[in-house]
């Protein structure tokens, strides 16, 4: 698990900077607006989240030769990489509240959205496995492959072959590969995929519930922007759902399956397409370096973490009125009512001794506000539409643009090999997810 510094290195007037250079950035972003890309056959769409992403990106690399108003040092990085999960959760609150009023259909896709989450789980090795060892690469193939290697990937590869092994810094790679293009990659293959008219766009939700916030937000992003809007509220409802049974129940299914399926395609076919040689080498001295940078992200309390959220409310309140036409005093009862959930949930996590994730706990207060037999459901559920879930995804990837920077060096010693898998092994999640869930799909 990631750990973290104490919450008194936070400095006031670096706070102010990161939020006043994410509400920049935002307001840039979505005034530069969607740009689509023909490639052949399909096309991807660069969307207001994708241009935040890479304005933060630049100015975290370039942060030496740029005016000290504006420069994103690594201390700042940190402090954007701390801000991003509580942004999230706004996110997670919206898909929470698309869910509640949209059980009846949910219910109605019944084993498509049960079983597509073994798509998460075979994807990975499917896709990423062979070309691993085509590659080259040895047992760092297993933990770039077995998940998405998020914090829970981490936890179970460190528990059961410790970070210093190989398959330690195959998951290490797959973890900081997400974390610095996951977003992007996952966008622009699922914006080009949607193209292809091939896949059914709730099939294409489902697979985009990987369990990272900023992957399925971003792969959301791309699939919604190619559909109407009535479409687009379906999208996310299916997403989020998927989303939160590979949170909870895909941990364990990641443990108890994934992995040792993992283990045992490479014991398998190891022999058959491997060459003899390994890669690892080049990513030995990154496992220590990165637990040392891990402990600089510092903790934030409840006060910073209730800041965070208004300030990322007052962002989305904006970038939908610049979106999607919506006057701010118009989207301001649904901001709230989102923030109120996130709160709540926050609370009973905390409260409960963090027994489940805290997006579990936002999820399910924001399924209950809008489930039909909660009291004023129908009055919340009209008050929250009104803020376009869309214009809700780049106040959350500004963040992460504005992160990425400090990982770029470990993630150039990493080799490109190893990302070249884990990138292949984030689109065979999704793009297996995807298709188990096409074949149920019809019946929604």
């Amino acid at each position: 698990m990631l750990t973290t510094a104490s919450p008194k290195q936070i400095e006031s007037n670096q706070l102010i900077k990161v939020f006043i250079l994410a509400l920049a950035i935002a307001l840039l972003s979505e005034w530069l607006g969607p740009l689509p890309i023909e490639l052949g056959v399909g096309k991807v769409v660069l969307l207001p989240m994708i241009w935040a992403l890479l304005i933060g990106l630049t100015l975290g690399i370039f942060n030496k030769r740029l005016p000290s108003l504006i420069r994103v040092d690594v201390k700042t990085q940190y402090l954007a990489a701390a801000i991003l999960q509580p942004a999230l959760f706004l996110f997670i609150s919206k898909l929470g509240l698309l869910v509640g009023g949209s059980l009846p259909k949910l219910a109605e896709a019944g084993w498509g959205l049960a079983l597509q989450e073994f798509g998460n789980l075979i994807g990975c090795i499917l896709l990423g496995m062979p070309i691993a060892l085509l590659l080259g690469i040895k047992r760092e193939a297993i933990g770039a492959t077995f998940s998405i290697g998020r914090e829970p990937g981490l936890a179970i590869i460190g528990e059961r072959f410790g970070m210093d092994s190989p398959e330690g810094r195959g998951v290490l790679a797959e973890y900081v590969t997400g974390t610095l293009v996951g977003a992007i990659f996952i966008s622009l293959l699922a914006g080009f995929v949607t193209s292809l008219d091939i896949f059914h766009p709730l099939a294409l939700a489902m697979g985009a519930g990987v369990g990272s916030g900023s992957m399925t937000a971003a792969a959301v992003g791309a699939i919604a922007a190619q559909h109407p809007p009535e479409m687009a509220q379906d999208i996310a409802a299916f997403a989020a759902a998927s989303n939160l049974i590979a949170t909870t129940v895909g941990t364990y299914l990641t443990l108890f399956i994934s992995l040792p399926l993992a283990v045992w395609a490479y014991k398998t076919f190891e022999p058959i397409l491997g060459r003899g040689r390994s890669i690892g080498s080049q990513a030995a001295s990154t496992t220590a370096q990165i637990d040392t940078e891990q402990q600089r992200i510092p903790a934030i309390h409840f006060g910073v973490r209730l800041l965070a959220w208004a300030v990322v409310g007052a962002m989305v309140l904006i970038g939908n009125r610049i979106g999607y036409g919506i006057p701010i005093i118009e989207a301001l009862p649904g901001v709230a009512l989102i923030i109120v959930a996130v709160i709540i949930g926050d609370l009973v996590y905390h409260g409960t001794r963090r027994i489940l994730p805290a997006v579990c706990w936002i999820s399910l207060v924001a399924m209950a506000m809008t489930f039909p037999l909660f009291p004023f459901s129908a009055e919340i559920n009209a008050l929250t539409s009104k803020v376009n879930f869309l214009a809700m995804i780049t106040p959350m990837l500004t963040f992460a643009g504005l992160s990425l920077a400090k990982d770029i060096p470990v993630f150039r010693r990493l080799g490109w090999r190893i990302v070249v898998v884990s990138l292949l092994a984030n689109a065979g999640v999704f793009l297996a997810a995807a298709s188990i869930a096409q074949f149920f799909v019809h019946s929604i």
